[in-house]
């Protein structure tokens, strides 16, 4: 096998490795955990903001959204720049179980890489990085 028929199998098998056997990450699906995140990064957000940063179409996201607003993980408001569009922010509801879920996947990762050197972890960190980055910058084509 070549180097790109071993990324790609490496990656779907990280991607089910890491997501099962549920799709739960703490109390958040997948999708919850990093719209979350996105809002902690970045928010608050408007919903096209946000579907561009996750790569989502506005309907999903829109979905998406909607289902944690009924959670009360996430509230909206208006932006007072342009009050026709929304802004989107978590809750304190929200922030608790995104940190609660970032703590549990951090605890168990510290447990997966802890036999791996500083070095490999900065290694695996900038390539994990870059190559998000590069998937999102060839995505926007």
């Amino acid at each position: 096998m070549d180097s790109l028929q071993l990324i790609e199998y490496d990656i779907a098998l990280l991607v089910r490795l890491t997501t099962s056997p549920s799709r739960q990450i703490g109390n958040l699906d997948r999708s919850e955990f990093l719209l979350l995140s996105e809002l902690d990064k970045h928010g608050p957000l408007g919903i096209n903001e946000l579907s561009d940063q996750l790569r989502l179409n506005v309907s999903t996201a829109s979905r998406q959204v909607a289902a944690m607003e009924s959670k009360e993980f996430i509230r909206r408001y208006p932006n007072p720049k342009n009050g026709r569009i929304s802004l989107i922010v978590m809750t304190k509801e929200g922030q608790e179980i995104l940190h609660n879920a970032q703590k549990s996947r951090q605890e168990r990762l510290s447990d997966i890489l802890k036999d791996w050197s500083e070095e490999d972890l900065n290694v695996l960190q900038r390539n994990l990085t870059r190559l998000n980055q590069d998937i999102k910058n060839w995505k926007k084509r």
